[in-house]
Parts: structure tokens; C-alpha cells; sequence
């Protein structure tokens, strides 16, 4: 995904409303159509069959910790079906918006969703990913750039935190985030004990 792709100047052209941050912080943020959160959530309640538990990698191995994170993961392919190649039209729109903001990410070569894949989360009253972290702490992630994710409803109580930026972003439905995937942007969800939340979430990584 560059903006040299023959379908940039298209997405370009779908309409995205900027949520203001810090430019120092490296966090982007936009606000994709909210009928296509509702899409995503549907589709998430249609196929909860095929979701499974959270994992987090932990002791070098990915396993269930609901301590840690507290939630239930459909992944899905971006382009198995209207709602999904929706929301990557609008991903990829955020993203063109993220590198004309930051141009020397267009200095990566050959980079994309991670195996073409990402997550629809959902997180019951009280759960939530509750552990600092962050997205590449290993060669089995090394090569993760960017990492999204978007709101699919609102929860007043549940934004995300980002440790050394000292910044929460809300959890507003249809706010799409993207971020660099190191140390340097550790973060952790904001748990809500008033309401559950439905989140995407994945990387743009090198291409194998």
C-alpha cells in the first residue's frame, strides 16, 4: 500500500475529516463513514462463531491471558466480501492521508496489511487490553511499520492510551488511528466498566 498504486488518486477521493493531534506525536487520526462501523460490527455479530479468544504473545509463545486482554477476535480477509473491502477502501484512504502528513514514510518499499488480514475485536463491560505494549518486540513482528485501528462504536470510558506522547484518543465511532509499531509508541486500552467496545485493528508491514 503507496501512494503509487493505480488506485490512490480513487481513494484520495473518498471524503475523511481529519481528528487533530500533536504532529511530534506521529499519531494520525481520521474518521471513516460511521454506516461502515455499523457494517463491521453486524459482520462481526454474524460470524462470532469463527471468533476466538484474544491472544497476546507472552513467554515467547501466543497464548489466552484474560488478565492481560479480555476479548474476542474475528480475523478477516480484506477483501472476502462487501463490508470488509469497504473498510479497506477507507484504510486506505487514512493511510495516504498518514503519509502525505508524514512524507519519509513513503521512504518504505513494498509494504501492505500484514498477510492481507485484520482484526474485529470485541470487548465485553470491563475488558480491554490492559497491558502497556506495543506491536514489534520480535522477529516474529519485526516487520511491522504502522499499526491502525479503528472505533466501531462509542465508549466515553474506553479510548487508548500512549505512554511517552501522554495522549488518550477517544474512542469516537469511525476514528481510525495509525501509528509507528515501536517501543516508542507503547500504549495500552482505556478500560470501560459502563459499556462494551468493538474495535479493527492490524499492521502494515513488509511484504514477505
Amino acid at each position: 500500500m503507496t501512494d503509487d498504486s493505480s488506485d490512490s488518486k480513487a481513494q484520495k477521493d473518498i471524503p475523511i475529516t481529519e481528528h487533530k493531534l500533536p504532529y511530534e506525536s506521529f499519531i494520525g487520526g481520521w474518521y471513516i463513514p460511521t454506516e461502515t462501523c455499523d457494517n463491521l460490527i453486524s459482520h462481526f455479530e454474524n460470524n462470532k462463531h469463527n471468533s476466538q479468544r484474544g491472544l497476546l504473545h507472552k513467554d515467547h509463545k501466543n497464548q489466552i491471558d484474560t488478565e492481560i486482554k479480555d476479548s474476542n477476535d474475528l480475523v478477516c480477509k480484506f477483501y472476502d466480501n462487501n463490508v470488509t473491502q469497504t473498510y479497506t477502501n477507507h484504510l486506505q484512504s487514512c493511510l495516504i492521508n498518514y503519509m502525505e502528513k508524514y512524507k519519509s514514510v513513503k521512504d518504505y518499499n513494498d509494504f501492505s496489511l500484514e498477510q492481507g488480514l485484520f482484526s474485529i475485536q470485541h470487548y465485553p463491560v470491563g475488558g480491554g487490553f490492559k497491558k502497556w505494549h506495543f506491536e514489534r518486540h520480535g522477529i516474529q513482528n519485526s516487520k511491522r511499520i504502522l499499526v491502525f485501528m479503528t472505533y466501531l462504536n462509542d465508549v466515553d470510558d474506553g479510548g487508548t492510551e500512549f505512554y511517552y506522547q501522554n495522549i488518550k484518543t477517544p474512542a469516537v465511532k469511525g476514528l481510525t488511528i495509525i501509528w509507528p509499531s515501536d517501543f516508542t509508541h507503547t500504549h495500552k486500552g482505556e478500560i470501560s466498566n459502563t459499556k462494551e467496545k468493538y474495535i479493527v485493528t492490524g499492521w502494515f508491514a513488509f511484504n514477505e
